[in-house]
């Protein structure tokens, strides 16, 4: 049995705040995989992002999502790591995975500031082309997909432990 839930989805829709919360509930631990890749290379991920690009990013943070070894935890990844496939199917393979979904317009609202945030966007990229590029992506890794629209941080969680009841 897959032991870890793994969140999924854009920058900005609450995977790290449902995740704790979640985690609490639960008894699990939480991860933060962008606070393991700023661990393991010891610098921000805006100023990876800005040192590597965006290619040299998803190389890193697909090695160290693919060295996550856990039982029992919560896993909030970054809004990138579905372009790399060999972390997502690592990832598929020790937990479920819940695609956190929200409208762009409710997004946009929340992302202010990419820039200091570390979201992984392609010099020239609007954020409506990366939200179209990802959203099919989250869409083919998701085990479960909930619809965040119209729901607070509490219903969100209450939505992934019902979702997960139903499917384990």
């Amino acid at each position: 049995m897959k032991s870890n839930i793994i969140l999924i989805g854009m920058p900005g829709v609450g995977k790290s705040t449902a995740g704790v919360i979640l985690a609490k509930i639960l008894g699990y631990r939480f991860i933060d995989t962008d606070l393991l890749i700023q661990e393991s290379e010891n610098r921000l991920l805006h100023e990876i992002i800005s040192a590597e690009g965006v290619d040299g990013f998803i190389k890193i943070e697909n090695r160290v999502n693919c060295r996550i070894n856990a039982r029992r935890a919560v896993i909030a990844t970054g809004g990138s790591i579905v372009y790399s496939h060999e972390a997502m199917k690592h990832l598929s393979d020790i937990g479920t995975v819940v695609y956190l979904k929200l409208d762009y317009q409710k997004l946009k609202y929340r992302l202010r500031n990419i820039k200091n945030r570390g979201v992984v966007i392609r010099k020239g990229q609007r954020m409506l082309e990366l939200y179209k590029e990802r959203t099919p992506l989250y869409e083919r890794y998701a085990d479960i997909i909930i619809d965040e629209n119209g729901c607070g941080i509490e219903k969100t969680v209450s939505l992934i432990i019902e979702s997960l009841n139903s499917v384990l």
